[in-house]
């Protein structure tokens, strides 16, 4: 079969195909026959070395986010079936409950080996079936994005249809959280430097856009527009966008803290006191967010938005797309036929 490995992390030249034997699972394991990947701007932190938790080990096989086509299972094996269309949980122990100290150690594609080959070896509790009426290449979003955003709207406090949530930018977890909140009646405020991905955001159900770039003072634009601030704020930004989704967030209101994509800012834990704001972590989620979001998606028979597809042998392309920040929605990598 053939696979990428990352032999030294230090850009996206690095990445390297190669070949290897396939391999067959043992007890209570599943060969997946990985029918396509999707990245996380995660993905493009670790190729070039800027990973929170440094540089990878050597040799690493990338990406977390992957679907694909059982085609062997070992012993004891319960949950999956050759011809199941399943995704890998993007932290392979976190099953259900908060998160713990043994979890980070199982995510794919960072501190485990990713999914970025043609077949792949996964504990079957590591696995979730897929929606029907998805695609492989759909699928493959759903595991890091998909899953982030439904935690950060549906993993905290409730909210109720007709609150508000403010969606930072057009990248994965945002469209995502935009898609999600329009299924669950929640009216949703975006933001972005592009009116023409302004436009798509509206298009995908986003009740008002906002051009950063022209409003600077976005978070003034969203209190005024909301009649007092969001009830949920999905923070990819970081540093340099969290004090203005402070100033955004109502009375009583929580912030999903996702991203790293900024830095500077001035913080001051003063106005988020006095509004008595929830700040919640979120690092993906659990197994059993997945199957719980999945059962959404197929109700309401939601789509991923596929920026741009790319064949296994330009998954160097992907990366370089990844980095333009020219994409709206997620990028792609088809693995066979």
């Amino acid at each position: 079969m053939r696979l990428y490995k990352i032999p030294h992390a230090s850009g996206i030249d690095s990445l390297t195909m190669v070949e290897a034997e396939t391999p067959h699972p043992a007890r209570g394991q599943v060969l997946v026959r990985m029918r396509a990947a999707s990245l996380n701007y995660r993905d493009l932190m670790i190729v070039q070395g800027r990973a929170a938790r440094g540089a990878p080990a050597a040799d690493l096989v990338p990406l977390s986010d992957g679907a694909g086509e059982v085609v062997a299972v070992g012993p004891d094996v319960t949950r999956v079936k050759p011809g199941d269309r399943v995704a890998a949980a993007f932290m392979q122990s976190w099953i259900g409950g908060p998160i713990g100290p043994e979890d980070a150690p199982s995510s794919l594609g960072g501190a485990i080996d990713g999914v970025l080959a043609e077949y792949k070896l996964f504990d079957h509790t590591g696995l979730v079936h897929i929606p029907d009426h998805l695609s492989f290449e759909q699928a493959a979003t759903l595991p890091c994005a998909a899953v982030t955003a439904w935690n950060a709207l549906f993993g905290g406090q409730p909210m109720l249809p007709g609150d508000s949530v403010l969606v930072l930018g057009t990248g994965g977890v945002s469209v995502f959280a935009l898609q999600f909140a329009v299924a669950a009646g929640f009216t949703v405020v975006a933001t972005s430097s592009s009116d023409a991905k302004l436009d798509t955001m509206r298009r995908l159900g986003a009740t008002h856009g906002i051009n950063y770039r022209t409003e600077p003072e976005w978070q003034d634009r969203v209190v005024a527009l909301t009649g007092g601030g969001v009830a949920r704020v999905v923070e990819v930004g970081g540093p340099g966008t969290l004090g203005r989704s402070i100033a955004a967030a109502r009375q009583g209101g929580e912030i999903g803290l996702i991203g790293v994509l900024t830095t500077g800012g001035d913080i001051s834990p003063v106005t988020a006191m006095r509004k008595g704001l929830i700040l919640r972590g979120i690092y993906v989620g659990s197994r059993q967010m997945f199957e719980a979001m999945n059962r959404a998606i197929s109700t309401h028979k939601l789509e991923p938005v596929i920026d741009r597809v790319f064949p296994f042998e330009q998954a160097a392309d992907a990366y370089r797309h990844l980095e333009s920040q020219k994409h709206l929605g997620k990028i792609v990598i088809r693995i066979g036929d």
